[in-house]
């Protein structure tokens, strides 16, 4: 007996021991494994990389951000059959289970063994838990590692947490090149192009299929492996009990229909909108927030708008391209006796994606003085070449602009670009070399409705709105005129418009002169910018000073540090078209100073607001209800850049402009509108700036790489009809709306030519604008002319007594 006890005692210390040392063991490893593992606290904090998004004005989707396509739903918001299809396919033991999954495991044991398969065990805890990990390497310390974060996160989630995570990151493949799908909801939308409320069964089942290994289920490269794998899962609901027989049947027997989502900004023209605003999203927030942080950003596209700039701009560009550019031939050329067919390799060139509406073709034949052509065919996701294909005719007059003949300007098997004119018509159109921008502002806020920076953003990233830095002609000189006004000068003061010459210290003498070359005597100033007269303004900027000029340069933002030398006093600076329209918003805005924004609000991945380009104080707007207090008031705090009364004048001068001087054929449009010409040296670049009461747009063209236009080529001959083009579109559902007359100005009849007070009944009369305290002369005294004849010059008394003595004076 004492034996049999020593011998129990020696057995239950050696169990004890090796218990003790198995406990060790486990405890040396789990402090192993777990030593650099994520903590509750940092589990808790979690969140996955979201897309950011980009909408409109209007909230349509423009754009969207991201290194990984996720769109983060809270698990209230994902259908339950959704959830069911997933908890089917890859853990049905999800609600019961603490983490891991035994039962699992021993099925997975089971089946490895008898079927000689490989088949994973891992929960949708264990699968979430992996992205806690640095390695995704298949080794049992990972596997460890892996287990030890599921039961972590048992301790630190819900299960609805858990679900919710693993719903909104996991990988669900690649549709569309370049873009990885994470999470239900940018799955649903990539393929089927459906929120996740709007998925059949089947398609929730399809979805669900694809975690394990998305390429081997892809719906056009593996189809039968995808609809295969997706009836399985349809399968398991039905044995979990979640669908019936029925429904089920019906679910397998659909055809697996993809239909991939486009967001594009190239769809509403708006590329080069979208990527100005994401530089400045990432300047101020870094690509981290913009690519991972779920930004909801709201610009002020307005695509409408977009959409009229883009055509008014494209057409302008064609119109001098087609007048001056000449044909420069095919995009390239097919060997269409080698191909078997022509659509097949007309679908291997790639068009530009934002030209729309011109199409590729290719010459089939020529003859009888025209061309049959046919339109290159549609070409999917898969790169499947449609089997339709579709021709037409390219006739004389469709290549007339060309100064050709069809049979001279094209060859079989030419690719070139057509727009269609009529059933089965098409003109023959080419990339114009020339580029140009146009910008569209709302000129009391500074919000930038449309932006287009060039012909195509799919053929050149380069925003010519923002980035080109261009000498902006005489479209500058309302700065100099503006210094004047704002400084003594009327609109009615008269500057001498004759030749003069500059020599500066050290520098070589200048003698600028008139773009017509005549000079055009004693003038008012309201002639001097209608009619754009460079004499005129070089006196006036060397009378005002150019340091004045300078200050005012950069007052308006136009340029910082312009050289205060007067050949700038023309434009000679580098500006670009955003800063431009910027500077004559605050013309019709009252000389209130405004900051260009292309984003209106951008909201964190929570809803909070984190940046607002309005930031004036709305006083009331807190009240929680009407209890007979005053209406909410906006507190306008923004600097006042220019005198009011002096805005107004330089206003009403540059609708002038329009109505007498550079821009006549805008008078067209029909609706109260102000701007200036602009055409700079060898008309290397040519400009219109203008607005109406309450729209302000810029327009430039000119080369990448300067050169001249050619001959003759002026802003009112190429920029000013874009203008119009815009501004007909832009404005027809409009008023006439006139521009706005603050307080303090007196409207007095002057002879518009003379700048003198109209007397009754007198002709070409207009209602010139003065400040309190100013007005217009009554007559003329005659400088030069005494007892003995003479020619002399017209100039009102008052200016006498200032001849080269200060402002308001004659030069």
């Amino acid at each position: 007996m004492r034996i049999v006890l020593r011998f129990f005692g020696v057995l239950f210390s050696a169990g004890f021991v090796a218990f003790l040392v198995g406990a060790a063991a486990l405890a040396v490893g789990y402090l192993h494994f777990s030593s650099d593992l994520p903590d509750h606290a940092q589990l808790a904090q979690y969140e996955p990389a979201v897309m950011s998004r980009v909408h409109a004005a209007d909230g349509t989707l423009v754009a969207e951000y991201a290194n990984e396509r996720r769109l983060y739903l809270p698990i209230g918001t994902i259908p339950r059959q959704l959830i069911n299809a997933f908890l089917s396919a890859e853990d049905k033991n999800f609600y019961t289970h603490l983490g891991i999954d035994p039962e699992g495991i021993a099925r997975a044991v089971v089946t490895n063994l008898s079927t000689g398969t490989t088949q994973g065990a891992s929960t949708i805890t264990q699968q979430v838990a992996k992205n806690f990990l640095l390695s995704s390497e298949q080794t049992y310390e990972r596997k460890i590692r892996e287990a030890l974060i599921a039961l972590r996160m048992e301790a630190a989630f819900t299960k609805d947490q858990i679900l919710e995570l693993y719903l909104n990151e996991i990988f669900l493949g690649t549709i569309v090149p370049g873009r990885n799908l994470h999470g239900v909801a940018a799955a649903a939308l990539d393929y089927f192009d459906k929120s996740v409320h709007e998925l059949t069964l089947a398609e929730s089942a399809y979805l669900a299929a694809l975690p394990k290994a998305p390429n081997n289920y892809h719906p056009f490269r593996q189809r039968d492996a995808a609809i295969g794998r997706r009836n399985w899962v349809i399968d398991r609901m039905l044995d979990n009990g979640f669908v019936t027989q029925a429904e089920a049947d019906a679910a397998k027997a659909e055809p697996l229909e993809v239909t991939t989502r486009r967001i594009s900004p190239n769809l509403l023209g708006a590329g080069y909108f979208v990527e100005e605003a994401r530089r400045q999203i990432a300047s101020r927030y870094g690509d981290e927030a913009l690519y991972e942080g779920g930004l909801s950003i709201r610009t002020t596209l307005d695509p409408q708008m977009q959409a009229m700039a883009r055509k008014a701009l494209i057409d302008g560009l064609v119109r001098y391209d087609e007048e001056r550019g000449g044909w420069r031939g095919p995009v390239e050329t097919l060997d269409l006796a080698a191909a078997a067919d022509w659509g097949v390799a007309l679908a291997g060139v790639r068009p530009l994606a934002d030209v729309q509406p011109w199409e590729l073709a290719v010459v089939l034949e020529i003859g009888d003085g025209r061309a049959t052509v046919g339109l290159r065919p549609e070409v999917d996701i898969a790169g499947a070449v449609d089997p339709a294909r579709t021709t037409g005719t390219l006739n004389a007059e469709g290549a007339r602009w060309t100064g050709q003949s069809v049979d001279g300007a094209l060859d079989v098997g030419d690719v070139v670009y057509v727009e269609r004119q009529g059933a089965g018509d098409y003109r023959l159109r080419q990339v114009p070399q020339v580029s140009g921008a146009i910008v569209a502002m709302d000129p009391h806020t500074g919000r930038v409705k449309a932006m287009v920076g060039g012909f195509s953003y799919d053929q050149s990233e380069f925003n010519r709105a923002t980035q080109a830095l261009r000498q902006p002609g005489s479209s500058f000189k309302p700065f100099v005129y503006a210094a004047a006004l704002d400084n003594g000068y009327t609109p009615s003061s008269i500057v001498l418009d004759e030749p003069i010459t500059i020599q500066a210290a050290g520098a070589e003498v200048w003698s600028p002169t008139n773009y017509d070359g005549r000079p055009a005597g004693p003038r008012t100033l309201r002639y001097g910018i209608e009619r754009s007269k460079n004499l005129m303004t070089v006196r006036l900027a060397q009378d005002v000073g150019m340091p004045l000029v300078v200050e005012y340069a950069r007052r308006f933002g136009v340029v910082d540090d312009m050289l205060p030398v007067l050949s700038m006093s023309l434009g000679a600076g580098e500006t670009t078209v955003l800063r431009m329209v910027t500077g004559y918003s605050m013309f019709v805005n009252g000389g209130k100073r405004i900051r260009p924004t292309l984003i209106d609000r951008i909201q964190d991945r929570q809803g909070e607001t984190i940046f607002r380009h309005d930031t004036r104080d709305c006083v009331g707007c807190e009240a929680q209800g009407w209890q007979g207090q005053d209406e909410p008031q906006l507190v306008d705090d923004r600097e006042q850049v220019l005198d009011p009364l002096t805005a107004y004048q330089i206003t009403s001068m540059l609708e002038g402009v329009v109505e007498r001087g550079t821009a006549t054929s805008l008078r067209r449009v029909g609706k109260p509108l102000a701007g200036k010409t602009g055409t700079t040296n060898e008309a290397k670049d040519v400009w219109f700036v203008g607005f109406s009461p309450d729209l302000a747009v810029g327009v430039y063209i000119g080369f990448d790489q300067p050169r001249p236009l050619g001959r003759g080529v002026t802003g009112g001959g190429y920029a000013a009809p874009i203008f119009g083009d815009f501004m007909e579109m832009a404005l027809a559902d409009e008023p006439a709306t006139p521009f706005r007359v603050p307080p303090g100005i007196k409207l007095i009849p002057v002879n518009a030519g003379s700048g003198l007070r109209a007397g009754a009944g007198e002709g070409n009369v207009i209602l010139e604008a003065f400040k309190p305290g100013t007005a217009p002369p009554d007559n003329y005294a005659i400088v030069g002319y005494g007892p003995d004849g003479g020619d002399g010059t017209l100039v009102p008394p008052d200016a006498l007594q200032a001849i080269g003595g200060g402002t308001g004076g004659l030069y």
